[in-house]
């Protein structure tokens, strides 16, 4: 008789349960690092680390992975470095699952200056990049660049961009792509798939192979391909459809896009996607657009915003976004949430937290970022039950109501 071989594959997902008429579900991701439970909010380590936080207090915050970013890591200490140490992983002692991001946002939109709305090209949009010395230029087989740290030239094309995450070795990489912007035309958008992140994604597509068997003695690296299209339907389906018809191990949702319209897109591109592959969701934080999309589809997404919001004093609330900074808590000893489990709220007040950014002492950014990361991934936590218990509507009401409460109607305290 012959034994069947049960063996699962290095990479894998798994749904488990799903919203009733929708794309949203939990599932797992499986890694060669770990598992992902999903939904799951990624947080950014950009140059391998969370900025103010150490690796173990991130992962007292719930995080699952982490997700750092090809460019700044290419630029220093450099992707064979980090190959030397082992891995992303190993070189920043994070435990879990990694992702890095192919670096064309960072090459595209810090070479003019601007971020999910820049214009490459400086014809459609000129005053754009007048407003700052040119430092990246674009052509149908990359971009050539400067480097925001000291002017040298660098180029990325896919190729280089697969050469550069395999050697960072993250468990998550994706896919090279050009980022366009809504102020660029419809025309512009077409041209940029058929010409430039579609056959980008299929040269990524053939490194990435030939580099999975050339470093076999490596852990599997999954390659997501990103979707882009804009506000358009008729395109976002489209490259929806292309990358759902390759070999690709799960997508990336990206691109420029309108935020009061972003469930809509999600479920356009999920509509299109096949359901065994998860949908990663690059560079979303707030409440509404995490109801948003994960109820049309996404299953992890990241986003820089948390930390950044917290080391500038703004710290979220069940009532919205807090700058501890007011006068009000000069003298205010309650913790900041009184029914908040983070590290910060367990041990300190808000007016040892309103004198650490009045002091401007390092400490107020990393117990700021311990508990925006937290809030944000428990947040996604009681989403995910939500979904597996069938209370997501009930949860989101509540949710949204409360956080988006105008200032001047919160509860006393807040």
């Amino acid at each position: 008789m012959t034994q069947q071989n049960t063996e699962q594959p290095p990479f894998w997902f798994e749904v488990h349960s799903r919203l009733p008429g929708r794309h949203g579900r939990t599932g797992t991701i499986h890694t060669p690092h770990g598992v992902i439970q999903t939904p799951a909010f990624i947080p950014v380590g950009t140059q391998a680390t969370l900025k103010a936080l150490t690796p173990e207090q991130l992962a007292a915050t719930g995080a699952q992975a982490m997700l750092a970013n090809a460019y700044h890591l290419y630029l220093r200490p450099g992707a064979e470095i980090v190959d030397q140490a082992g891995g992303l992983g190993a070189f920043a002692n994070w435990p879990g699952p990694t992702f890095t991001d192919s670096g064309g946002f960072q090459v595209m939109s810090l070479g003019v200056g601007f971020k999910k709305v820049i214009d490459m090209t400086g014809q459609e949009q000129g005053q754009y990049a007048a407003k700052k010395d040119k430092l990246a230029w674009i052509d149908d087989d990359g971009v050539t660049f400067k480097s925001h740290l000291d002017g040298s030239r660098h180029r990325f094309n896919p190729e280089v961009s697969m050469q550069i995450q395999h050697q960072l070795g993250a468990d998550i990489i994706f896919s090279f792509d050009e980022l366009t912007t809504l102020h660029h035309s419809y025309a512009y958008q077409v041209e940029s798939l058929a010409r430039r992140t579609h056959p980008w994604a299929e040269r990524s597509l053939r490194e990435h192979k030939r580099l999975t068997a050339e470093r076999a003695d490596k852990p599997y690296q999954a390659l997501f391909g990103v979707i882009q299209g804009a506000d358009y339907e008729d395109l976002r389906r489209q490259s929806a459809r292309f990358y759902g018809e390759r070999d690709f191990d799960g997508f990336g949702l990206g691109g420029a896009l309108r935020k009061e319209n972003i469930g809509q897109i999600v479920g356009w591109m999920c509509d299109e996607l096949p359901e065994a592959k998860p949908r990663h969701m690059l560079g979303i934080s707030e409440p509404d657009d995490i109801f948003a999309c994960i109820e049309a589809g996404a299953d992890t997404f990241d986003c820089v915003s948390p930390a950044r919001v917290g080391r500038n004093g703004a710290l979220y609330s069940p009532y919205g976004r807090i700058n501890i900074t007011g006068r009000r808590f000069k003298d205010d000893f309650r913790p900041f949430d009184a029914d908040c489990d983070c590290y910060t709220c367990q041990n300190y007040s808000r007016a040892y937290l309103h004198h650490l950014f009045r002091a401007k002492e390092m400490l107020a950014g990393t117990l700021a970022t311990i508990h925006n990361q937290r809030f944000i991934v428990r947040l996604v936590d009681n989403i995910r039950q939500s979904i597996a218990d069938g209370s997501f509507d009930e949860l989101r009401a509540k949710v949204l109501a409360e956080y988006y409460t105008p200032a001047a109607e919160r509860p006393q305290g807040w």
